[in-house]
This record gives C-alpha cells, sequence and structure tokens, in this order.
C-alpha cells in the first residue's frame, strides 16, 4: 500500500507541475481546470496520509510555476499568493468555524474574475512597474503591456507610493472578437477568457496587447495598516478614490456564513448575465488585524478562501461502455466514468445516446472526454479530448443482441435507436415499473430503483398493476433481508397515496412513447379524464399546442393497443383516480391564454419553477428562447442576451413586478 502511495504522489507531483507551466508559463493548459483540482485534492489527501513521500517539488509547497527567461524578473516585497479553494457548503462552513476559533470576523464577498493576477507599483503617484504573479516570490515585468490597458490609471489621484494587487481580465464581447479574427488568420483560436488574457498581457509585442481591449479590477492593498487603514472594504474604497477599478458594485460584507452562502447562491445564478467569467466567489476576513492574528500557511493566507463554482463541464477519462434497455426496448450505450464531480454531484455513469452518436463523435474507449450535465440533470458524454490519445483507445462496436434477453436488436427506419422487440424482456419490465413509480410520474415514496427489483425477482411484481396488490404479500417481504415492518407500512402506505395523483401523473407514469411529463400535463388539462383522451383523434389531438403528428400518433397507438386498454381497466378496478384535478388556485386569463412567455433574469419574490407553473395554469406556454413567435418576455434582475433579443425583434418585456401585478389582478 505505501509503494502504492509513494508511486501515486509522484504520477501527481510529475502531471500537476507540468499543467502549472502549461497554464502559467504557455498559457495553453491540456488540463480543464476542475482536472487540475481534483488532481491536486487527491494529492493533498495523499500528502496528508503518507508525509513522508512529501517531496519538495510537490505544487502544494509553491505557488505557480518559475517565470520565462523572456521577461525581466520583478521580486514582490510581500509574496503574491494564491487562494486555498473549497468546492461546497460544508467546506465553507468548515472555513467559518476554523476562523472562529481565533477571531469574532465579518467578511468580504468579492466575485473571483477568471483572469491573470498581476501586482502595480507607483512611486509619487506615477505607475512604475507592473509584474505577474509569477511563482508567488519572483515574477515578470510587464509593465509594457501593463500601459496600453485603459483602466489601468498609469498617474493616480494622489501623489501617493503604493502596490495595489488585482487581475486583468478580457470582457466575453472582446473574447469572441479575438477569436474571429484568429479564425479569419488561419489562427489556433483560445481556449477561453483568461487564456487569452494571459497571452496578450506575457506577449512580447506590447502592440497586441493593446489591441486586445484587456480590463484590469483591482482587489488587494498588501499593506493597508502603512496608510491608516484598518478594514478591506477601507482599503477598497480607498484605492476607487486613488483612480482604480475594482468591482466595488459586486462586493458584499457580510457579518456570518449564512450571508456568504446567500451570496455564493445569488452569484451562482447570475455570473452566466456577466460580461466577464468568473469561477468562484472569494471570501476575506474583513478587518486587518484579525487577517494578521490568522496568519499564512506556507502557500495560502488563512484569513481567505476560494469557494469554486460547480463545474460546468469537466474532463474524465472513459473506461468502458455498456448497454442498458429501457421501457420502450430502446438500447442505450452509457459511458462508464473515472468518477467526478459535475455541477455539485459526482458522475460515474454518462448516456453515449446511440450509435450514430458515438461514430460522429469518433468516441473510444480509453479516451478522455468531456462531460456535462444537460440540462443541468442528465450527464452527458460532450466530446472525446482527441490531442490525448496513446493509440492504445478501442473504437466504438454496436451490439446486435439484447443484453438482457439476448434478443436480436432491431433499428426502425429513419430512427437511430436499436431496440430489444422482445415485450417479456425483463429489463424492459422493470424499467417500465420504474419509470410508473417515479417521483414525477407516481411518486410512491421507498419505491426505488432496488426495491423494484428486488419484487421483481420474488415474482411480487411483474406490470404496474401489481403494485397496488401488495398488501397480499406482506408476510412473505417481512422474510425478505432489509425490509422490516415499518418500512413496509410505509411503502404500503405511499402505494395507497398515489391512487389520489391527478391524471398527468398517471398519463406520464403510463410510458407513451413521446408524451413527457409537460405534455402530460397539458393533455390532462385539456381532456379532464382518461377516457376522453382515449377517444381522442389524431386530427384532434394535432390541434393542441405542442402536439405534432408524430405525439398525436404515440398517443393513438397506445389506446388502440389492447394490452394497454387491459392495464389502465385494471389500474380503474384497483381504485386509481383517471380524472386532472386541478390545485391551482389559478384560472385561465386573456392575457396569459395561448400566449409563449420566456423568463430572464433573476426573479426576487418568485422562483423561476413557481412562475412557470403560474403561466401555465394561467393558459400560457413558457419557452427557453426568445423567438418571433415570442408574446412577452419578463424580466428579473440582471437579465442576459434574451432581454436584448426581445427589445430588438419588438416584443412586449413585462419587469417582474409587472407580472406579479397581472397574475394577482
Amino acid at each position: 500500500m505505501n509503494n502504492n502511495a509513494e508511486k501515486r504522489i509522484n504520477e501527481l507531483v510529475k502531471i500537476l507541475n507540468k499543467a502549472s507551466e502549461e497554464y502559467y508559463l504557455e498559457d495553453n493548459p491540456s488540463l480543464t481546470d476542475s482536472e487540475y483540482d481534483r488532481y491536486m485534492g487527491e494529492l493533498i489527501s495523499l500528502e496528508n496520509r503518507y508525509p513522508e513521500y512529501k517531496r519538495e517539488d510537490s505544487p502544494t509547497m509553491h505557488v505557480g510555476a518559475k517565470v520565462q527567461d523572456k521577461f525581466n524578473k520583478v521580486t514582490h516585497k510581500i509574496p503574491l499568493l494564491s487562494l486555498g479553494d473549497i468546492f461546497n457548503e460544508d467546506e465553507v462552513r468548515a472555513f467559518d468555524e476554523r476562523v472562529r476559533k481565533e477571531v469574532n470576523p465579518q467578511y468580504v464577498c468579492e466575485l473571483k474574475i477568471d483572469g491573470l493576477a498581476i501586482s502595480l507599483t507607483y512611486e509619487k503617484g506615477i505607475l512604475i512597474r507592473g509584474a505577474t504573479r509569477g511563482d508567488g516570490t519572483v515574477g515578470e515585468d510587464i509593465t509594457e503591456n501593463i500601459r496600453n490597458i485603459k483602466s489601468i490609471p498609469l498617474v493616480l489621484n494622489k501623489e501617493i507610493d503604493i502596490e495595489v494587487r488585482g487581475e486583468v481580465y478580457l470582457s466575453k464581447a472582446s473574447f469572441e472578437k479575438i477569436n474571429e479574427e484568429r479564425k479569419l488568420n488561419g489562427e489556433p483560436l483560445f481556449q477561453n477568457c483568461r487564456n487569452a488574457a494571459a497571452g496578450s498581457v506575457r506577449n512580447l509585442d506590447a502592440n497586441i496587447t493593446k489591441k486586445r481591449d484587456l480590463d484590469c479590477l483591482i482587489y488587494h492593498l498588501p499593506n493597508p495598516l502603512d496608510y491608516g487603514i484598518t478594514t478591506h472594504n477601507e482599503a477598497l474604497n480607498f484605492m476607487k478614490e486613488l483612480g482604480f477599478t475594482t468591482n466595488y458594485k459586486a462586493n458584499r460584507l457580510v457579518d456570518n456564513v449564512d450571508g456568504i452562502l446567500e451570496y455564493i447562491e445569488e452569484w451562482t445564478k447570475k455570473r452566466s448575465s456577466l460580461p466577464y467569467d468568473i469561477d468562484g466567489i472569494v471570501i476575506k476576513v474583513n478587518d486587518i488585524k484579525m487577517q494578521n492574528r490568522l496568519g499564512f500557511t506556507v502557500k495560502v493566507p488563512r484569513w481567505a478562501i476560494a469557494y469554486k463554482f460547480p463545474a460546468e463541464e469537466v474532463t474524465t477519462r472513459l473506461i468502458d461502455i455498456l448497454f442498458t434497455v429501457g421501457r420502450t426496448g430502446k438500447i442505450t450505450p452509457n459511458a462508464v466514468l473515472e468518477p467526478v464531480r459535475v455541477a455539485g454531484s459526482t458522475i460515474a455513469r454518462a448516456t453515449l445516446h446511440n450509435e450514430d452518436n458515438v461514430l460522429f463523435k469518433d468516441i473510444r474507449v480509453g479516451d478522455y472526454v468531456i462531460i456535462r450535465k444537460a440540462g443541468d440533470v442528465i450527464p452527458e458524454v460532450v466530446k472525446p479530448v482527441k490531442e490525448r490519445r496513446t493509440g492504445e483507445e478501442r473504437p466504438f462496436v454496436m451490439i446486435d443482441t439484447c443484453p438482457i434477453c439476448h434478443s436480436k436488436i432491431i433499428r426502425k427506419d429513419n430512427e437511430a435507436d436499436y431496440y430489444c422487440p422482445n415485450r417479456l424482456c425483463p429489463a424492459r419490465k422493470i424499467e417500465n415499473i420504474i419509470h410508473f413509480a417515479s417521483r414525477d410520474a407516481m411518486n410512491i415514496d421507498g419505491m426505488g430503483e432496488s426495491v423494484i427489483e428486488d419484487l421483481y425477482n420474488e415474482k411480487f411484481i411483474t406490470d404496474i398493476t401489481d403494485i397496488y396488490n401488495i398488501n397480499s404479500y406482506k408476510d412473505e417481504l417481512i422474510d425478505l433481508e432489509g425490509y422490516g415492518e415499518k418500512k413496509i407500512d410505509n411503502l404500503r402506505k405511499a402505494i395507497e397515496d398515489s391512487k389520489n395523483n391527478s391524471l398527468e401523473r398517471l398519463l406520464f407514469g403510463l410510458g407513451i412513447r413521446n408524451v413527457g411529463a409537460k405534455t402530460a400535463k397539458m393533455l390532462a388539462r385539456n381532456y379532464k379524464t382518461l377516457d376522453n383522451l382515449r377517444h381522442a383523434t389524431l386530427e384532434e389531438l394535432t390541434e393542441l399546442s405542442d402536439i405534432g403528428e408524430v405525439i398525436a400518433r404515440s398517443i393513438v397507438d397506445y389506446f388502440a393497443n389492447e394490452e394497454n386498454i387491459n392495464i389502465i381497466n385494471k389500474l380503474k378496478e384497483l381504485g386509481l383516480n383517471m380524472n386532472y384535478i386541478n390545485t391551482s388556485s389559478y384560472e385561465e386569463k386573456d392575457e396569459f391564454k395561448g400566449k409563449t412567455f420566456v423568463l430572464t433574469g433573476t426573479l426576487v419574490s418568485i422562483t423561476r419553477d413557481r412562475a412557470s407553473e403560474i403561466i401555465e395554469n394561467l393558459g400560457g406556454k413558457v419557452s427557453s428562447s426568445v423567438s418571433s413567435k415570442t408574446s412577452c418576455v419578463i424580466v428579473g434582475d440582471n437579465p442576459g442576451s434574451k432581454y436584448n433579443k426581445a427589445i430588438s425583434l419588438g416584443i412586449p418585456i413585462w419587469q417582474e413586478e409587472e407580472f406579479l401585478e397581472k397574475i394577482e389582478n
């Protein structure tokens, strides 16, 4: 075990040091930020467990990377340290608890700009030097380039000797403009705003910097007590008065950890509306004397920390491809991944959708792949990182038989998916039951996948109607491991309660092809009873908003199947509600009926989900994008591009207050 630990520590040091050189010196990283954070977390954990193997050149022992020879070296009088990273609420609370063991602080919360850290030195109010962080002790002299950044003052409002620190960054608009130009010139594109900013500042040709339209925000005064300043917040105001650009409008002074978490939640939602990239929130103890009391570690201040936003896209390794069978018989290839955190949760599997998708993207077993959560929910593989291939990766090969029942699978005309045609395939039947009991369908609490698999394997449940006969097996269930009397009683109650669900839940639970939860709700509202929907014609269905011929055909075909009708009749006999229950206090209004709404910005008085629900209850429809068919755009704080597009198209705009008045009057 110790030999393995030493070997892994050596591997991680090599990987991370190479990544630091690529990031700080070459401005062309091969690892994503989330990969780097993951490897660093693993190294820190191993070094804590096996301190005897900690190396002198470990990245946990130093900041940044050595400076390049092409620049003159600058020694920082006060080390320019980086910050420690945290990633979730528990770690935010742990930081606060550690600080409060020694002091009773207020905190300043700031946006963590994703750019290049710099130091600026002035003598008698005149800029004499600009430098990069470098390794924290020695940086690069980039004075000539810095002079070309308009938001960096060459002369201050006061004749004063001072050093300040901040971040050079590139706006999203400038980044897009630069990449468009580079594409036209046949030059390689920058990966992101940070790399573009760093590459521009650290270019030997100062004219390049001038053309790049860079910006700078100042956020730190290294020696505030020398100027009679006692808090970080005062220091920010002092630097602003001198002529520096600070992010004072976004910064916030908070009294406790709840204030920190509220700030994080707010800017997690609003970050996409900013004109520049941020990758987290910086939390600093406000009182300078408290900062000094807390002090520093070798690498980071103990009075400040950086909360990193959950990654929206991350890179990890694809270990294998497995095939699953859905409730309709659809065969889906799934990526088995080295576990990685994406948008706040750990992901070990991701959908590959179908054969065409895998072949088009050329995804192979052994690839490093970029993954994300589609719609912030379902993990999917975006693309392979082909430049990291070693030649040992295995091309994808589609199976030709069902992985469960071994029936020969078929691919229907004009479809990308393969299907198991065996209606009695155990995988199809289990998936159908799981779907029926799921939260968005019948919402049977306590009836998750493992419970359903147990009940199916014991032959207690073979289809969805058997769920409602579970009372017949109470004695047998108690004999199963893990099934105590309380668990069984809770399960029986949840099953009984589900009989009273409104029609839309039953419709979605039945698993009618192409009918999702939203469509099921719309059908329930329009037809009121299952019998009414059952007798609807293809022509009637296609007259409804958002029901095209494909969905309409699926509904008609479902109710034309005798086996499906038998299941519905059994459910009716078992006492399940077959009618739409309108629990909303809102009635349809002409201002909303048949109209399409788009929400943008942060709503203060109501959540987006609740606003969408109310709009639908009032007869409207909610869309995610603005087009000529949009009836109205509802605007909250810091609206994004949807607001601008609505203005350009002349679409009516309601502020949040106006929307609230209309739904209540």
